[in-house]
């Protein structure tokens, strides 16, 4: 049997303020087999660490990612709206983060979401895979997106790219980007999951979100999926010993 990979959303959303460096610093520290970020692009063209395309609910500031300089977002506090204790955190640039990634010599997967589903970005996947073709990384990396179009685009410039099916309530994706480019993964929310039934999909790969629950967490385990994202990495790598022994 799989084990399966405890995937930390945003960092350690659930226990640091998300997509920041102290997230993912967490993420490292309690061993998580894969972390999972989301870009955006700021207006002097800049990859950034946010879920959101505004700042304003992470951070004491106002505006869109897309009109503001990387200079301006690095003067906003990331982390005092998730506790003082977390004062003048700031966004991270998707570079930052690689550098810690390598810098703590992480081996496991790193989940790129493009965040392109209201915002397109133009040339944002370009962007992306320069930089990731800049160096032999240590960690496998998978895109996903719920723009489809966007992970079409990561494929046609780059074959090998690995991409993941992102989704709320259907699979729809699978049509539109049809037969041409291999799908190594899906991630849809754990809802859908438990509604349609694993039987419906017995061969396909599934790494569902948002898993926070006890209960949510034993029944990706006891169905040994190949993955699960969480905003609990260190309660769900506890919890996968109750059902899946460390190997």
């Amino acid at each position: 049997m799989q084990q399966t990979k405890v995937i930390a959303h945003r960092g350690s959303k659930g226990t640091h303020p998300e997509n920041t460096l102290a997230a993912f610093q967490e993420a490292l520290r309690v061993e998580s087999d894969g972390i999972e970020l989301d870009l955006h692009l700021t207006k002097d063209q800049q990859l950034v660490v946010i879920h959101d395309e505004s700042v304003n609910r992470t951070t004491n500031g106002k505006g869109k990612v897309k009109d503001m300089t990387l200079y301006e977002i690095k003067q906003l506090d990331a982390g005092s709206s998730f506790s003082p204790a977390f004062k003048d955190e700031k966004i991270p640039s998707f570079q930052e983060v690689l550098d810690l990634l390598v810098k703590e010599d992480f081996k496991g997967l790193l989940n790129i979401e493009l965040k392109t589903d209201h915002e397109p970005y133009p040339g944002i996947e370009e962007k992306v895979i320069q930089i990731m073709k800049q160096h032999k990384w240590l960690f496998q990396v998978v895109y996903s997106s719920f723009n489809y179009d966007s992970l079409i685009r990561m494929k046609e410039r780059d074959y090998e790219a690995e991409i993941a099916l992102l989704f709320e309530k259907s699979k729809g994706a699978q049509k539109k980007i049809g037969e041409k480019y291999t799908i190594c993964m899906w991630h849809p929310k754990i809802n859908w999951l438990k509604r349609v039934g694993l039987k419906t999909y017995p061969h396909q790969s599934m790494r569902p979100w948002t898993i926070n629950s006890l209960s949510q967490m034993d029944y990706c385990f006891e169905q040994a999926m190949s993955g699960l994202i969480t905003d609990y990495p260190e309660l769900a790598l506890k919890r996968r010993k109750k059902w899946q022994p460390d190997r």
